[in-house]
């Protein structure tokens, strides 16, 4: 009985965090929600509405799109991802804010009380209610950015404080020995990790240098004074050419007097907190200027959970960088609250048994990895989670960002996005071959 409770407490805890982070970006007036903010971006009442069209499908009606959702199929079909690009998506004739609040409230309702009546000995029956939790996470991370992307007067405040960081120098790095490696999953360790996390498997991995923080925005300022953006030479062919299609000289929301846009906050870029709003090209080209390169993403995933002292010195996994421990604020800045990034070396407790710190949380990492699945992978019941994207334009990044709730991460998680995409919270950190 105390697994059940357990298990079921977790999954609506994560519906109802999930849900309060919604509520909190979506409490505003008909003209923002309806207003398309940025070609990027959807309108927030389309993510709203889209979320509870979601949950409708898979918490009850079990996946099958055939059956009679809480909406008619024509309205249900303007809330198809897949479908309708970004950038349309405001020209639809989409439920209102007052409904699409309505129907989630419904839905919801619904839901929790599918929850209530789920028995389960092992997390599998109740890994719907955790997908459907993290895909409204990863909503609310989008509206985050929608609201990034937004112009006019302050709508979520200055944010929360944040602790203090320490200096550490932009070269600082540890070394990773040579060695196998537990690379990802299994639904017996993590059961609400998503089908490209698994399955677990061993690699070898060569021996590596990791920067022990993110590069910073006074790491990425030095770029910018030494011309990095003007010499072809630190930018692949690809990268060069995306540079000067989209006119790239700064990170995106920098303005050439030192100072940024945060959320409608006009304020001086703080020296000491990670760059984000990089792409990965502009990010290769900094790595090459550095004398470094991105890590991979296996290597980051060592370098993050792998500790070599564990299982009488033949090395396991940790389930997060610390330990087992779950996130809290003294360990890692997640959740949205903060609205930024913490400085570096906030977190010295948040370190990895190699001692990189900051691997969790504050701004997703970009990695040199092309998005494939791992072997043995196996879709699971949203078959279209991920296999539509495996060996397209698409690049890794790790970790999160302070943005990202933390039910719906772990450090198996994968994220992907196209290499010119920055208006996530994406930054980077260094590594080099040993």
């Amino acid at each position: 009985m105390a697994e059940r409770t357990t298990l079921h407490e977790e999954a609506a805890r994560g519906l109802e965090d999930a849900r309060r982070r919604t509520e909190r970006l979506t409490d505003l007036d008909v003209a923002e929600l309806t207003a398309q903010h940025s070609p990027l971006m959807s309108p927030l009442v389309w993510d709203l509405a889209h979320i509870g069209q979601q949950e409708d499908l898979w918490l009850l009606r079990g996946g099958n799109a055939l059956a009679q959702g809480r909406l008619s199929a024509e309205v249900e079909k303007l809330y198809d991802a897949f479908e309708h690009p970004r950038a349309s998506r405001v020209a639809l004739p989409l439920l209102g804010p007052d409904e699409a609040r309505g129907y989630l409230a419904d839905v919801r309702g619904r839901a929790l009380e599918g929850l209530d009546g789920t028995a389960t000995t092992d997390g599998r029956e109740l890994f719907a209610f955790s997908m459907v939790a993290q895909h409204e996470q990863q909503h609310v991370e989008t509206m985050t950015a929608t609201h990034q992307l937004r112009r006019g007067e302050p709508l979520l405040g200055g944010g929360t404080p944040l602790p203090p960081g320490r200096p550490v120098a932009p070269d600082d790095a540890v070394l990773v020995p040579a060695g196998e490696f537990m690379l990802g999953v299994d639904g017996t360790d993590e059961p609400w990790s998503l089908d490209n996390e698994r399955p677990a498997h061993r690699v070898q991995v060569p021996a590596f240098r990791i920067g022990r923080v993110p590069v910073t925005n006074a790491d990425w300022q030095r770029f910018v004074d030494a011309g990095g953006y003007d010499e072809p030479r630190w930018w692949s062919a690809r990268g060069w050419e995306h540079r000067l299609a989209a006119d790239l000289e700064r990170p995106l929301f920098w303005s050439a007097d030192g100072s940024r846009r945060r959320f409608g906050i006009v304020e001086e870029v703080p020296a000491d907190e990670p760059v984000q709003h990089v792409c990965f090209f502009e990010a290769e080209a900094y790595a090459a200027w550095a004398g470094a390169r991105l890590p991979t993403e296996v290597e980051w995933e060592k370098a993050c959970v792998w500790d070599p002292a564990l299982d009488d010195g033949r090395g396991a996994r940790r389930r997060w960088p610390w330990g087992g421990a779950e996130p809290s604020g003294a360990l890692a800045n997640l959740g949205g609250e903060a609205l930024r990034p913490a400085p570096v070396g906030a977190y010295p407790a948040g370190a990895s048994p190699y001692g990189v710190e900051q691997m969790i949380g504050d701004v997703w990492e970009w990695t040199s990895s092309d998005f494939h699945p791992w072997p043995g992978f196996s879709p699971m019941l949203y078959a279209d989670y991920s296999a539509p994207f495996f060996g397209g334009d698409y690049k890794v990044l790790r970790g999160g960002s302070w943005a990202v709730g933390a039910p719906s991460l772990r450090p198996s998680f994968r994220n992907w996005d196209h290499p010119v995409r920055r208006q996530v919270f994406c930054g980077l950190r260094l590594a080099w071959d040993a």
